[in-house]
């Protein structure tokens, strides 16, 4: 089967081709820095960006099969305004071509994140998603999911949708990665009360895009969230694998939006705050909630998650190792 696939540099981009190739497929992969793709052996390598319909254009041509990966991910960062071209325009490029050169079917990576607060409730495919939105990254990739994918789907686009929750493990690079390793260095004190999320595998992500393209109904979208933890108790976990012991200091969510209002002020005068300590990531984690059901992928699809202390042993110990740090015996 000829593949095109977006974001192949990336955390689940990467592993899915290498999957794809494994599995015989020849792989088309659209990268904007080919130094950045050196894992992908094997994959046939095309330069250029899902903003540059032109450049889309050309490498998407003669796929049988499209795997939409790339997506902007970061929280209170300086660039915020490549989210809406990233999350968004690229998005309508890239479906809109698929369109155009009559792609069989394709599988377009989106997120729970689109629900962003959930206040403690678990949401679904049919729940709305209409804000509002604590991140940049949530709104833009709502406006993906509801203004360009779920139209061109019921316009009859053969697309399935995926949502996972918080991805992670071994070679993450997200603001997740981050706090995780400022709290293996020991400078992570605090930690919010109440933050709950669902831990997604990125292994086990990676089997819900094979599986939405192999099983996946046209039209449906598959939320694929994993396991429900706290983010205070997947450190308490996280401190039974490693030693470190967890922040001890639970952070309420009227402290962290006052704090929030309080980065916003020092925003104004301060220039390129760290993006820990910005008005969006205090306010994204001030006793927020992403809960979400994956009841629906697992009934159609047959996809499982792995629970989360597996996953998050398997993580902090690779990551122990990357700091050069000792795993207890």
């Amino acid at each position: 089967m000829r593949v095109f696939v977006t974001g192949a540099t990336g955390f689940i981009g990467g592993r899915l081709t290498r999957r794809l190739l494994e599995a015989g497929h020849t792989v088309r992969a659209l990268v904007r820095d080919p130094s950045r793709a050196r894992a992908l052996t094997g994959a046939e390598l095309h330069t250029g960006d899902i903003r540059d319909r032109g450049s889309v254009r050309a490498a998407m041509a003669g796929a049988e099969q499209v795997y939409h990966v790339a997506a902007w991910y970061k929280i209170g960062a300086d660039d915020a305004g490549q989210a809406y071209d990233i999350n968004v325009v690229g998005t309508r490029n890239v479906l809109e071509l698929m369109r155009e050169h009559g792609v069989g079917k394709g599988v377009y990576t989106s997120t729970i994140a689109i629900y962003s607060d959930t206040r403690g409730h678990t949401t679904d495919e049919t729940s709305p998603a209409a804000g509002p939105y604590n991140s940049v990254y949530e709104r833009t990739k709502a406006i993906a999911h509801n203004e360009i994918a779920l139209p061109m789907m019921a316009e009859g686009l053969p697309l399935v949708v995926v949502q996972p929750g918080v991805v992670y493990g071994p070679g993450d690079r997200s603001p997740i990665r981050d706090t995780f390793v400022q709290y293996l260095r020991g400078k992570l004190p605090a930690v919010p009360k109440h933050t709950t999320y669902c831990w997604s595998h990125v292994d086990d992500i990676v089997d819900a895009h094979l599986l939405a393209m192999d099983r996946g109904r046209i039209g449906e979208a598959y939320i694929v969230a994993g396991q429900i933890c706290e983010l205070s108790r997947a450190f308490e976990i996280a401190a039974t694998i490693t030693g470190v012991p967890a922040p001890k200091l639970r952070l309420g969510q009227d402290t962290l939006r006052f704090a929030a209002k309080l980065a916003a002020l020092a925003g104004r005068v301060v220039p390129h705050l760290p993006a820990t300590f910005t008005e969006e990531a205090l306010r994204s984690v001030a006793g927020t909630t992403s809960i979400a059901s994956s009841t629906k992928a697992e009934r159609e699809l047959g996809w499982h998650a792995r629970a989360f202390e597996v996953g998050l042993r398997e993580t902090m110990l690779a990551e122990l190792a990357e700091l050069g740090m000792r795993a207890p015996a």
